[in-house]
């Protein structure tokens, strides 16, 4: 996954709160992955309250969901692999991707850019009072 570069200011922390969810079986992952968890920097782990999930509250500077859940389960351990887990999953790497995406994007000055346009469409458009009528017959009295 591609980080932003670093900045010489430290950028405002973005905090995430997620639940990781495991299978029932094999049984004993949790106490597994929150040791192997407890290895990486800057991340908070807690033990989920049903016993088959855990807690990660991490920066989004640091971590992602879908990284976290990647190297789980390169390791070996099995997550919920239910429909509506499926659906919020992928819902969270979207949102969580295009955050990251959007924290090394340029700031644009959108109200000059809006004004440009819109000028050089006006002056592209006939606009005032345009009236077809020839001359001789807006004249004739």
């Amino acid at each position: 996954m591609r980080r932003p570069p670093e900045t010489p200011h430290k950028p405002a922390p973005i905090r995430k709160e997620r639940t990781v969810r495991f299978a029932e079986f094999p049984p004993g992952q949790v106490p597994e992955a929150m040791s192997f968890l407890s290895g990486l920097a800057h991340l908070e782990i807690n033990a989920g309250l049903d016993g088959t999930s855990i807690d990660v509250i991490y920066d989004l500077h640091d971590h992602s969901l879908e990284e976290l859940e990647s190297a789980l389960t390169d390791k070996g351990f099995h997550l919920e692999c239910s429909l509506f887990n499926k659906l919020v999953r992928a819902l969270i790497y979207y949102i969580e991707e295009t955050e990251i995406h959007n924290l090394d994007a340029p700031t644009r000055l959108l109200k000059r850019s809006q004004n440009e346009a819109y000028t050089q469409a006006w002056e592209r458009h006939p606009h005032g009072d345009h009236d077809d009528t020839p001359p001789e017959w807006r004249e004739y009295k």
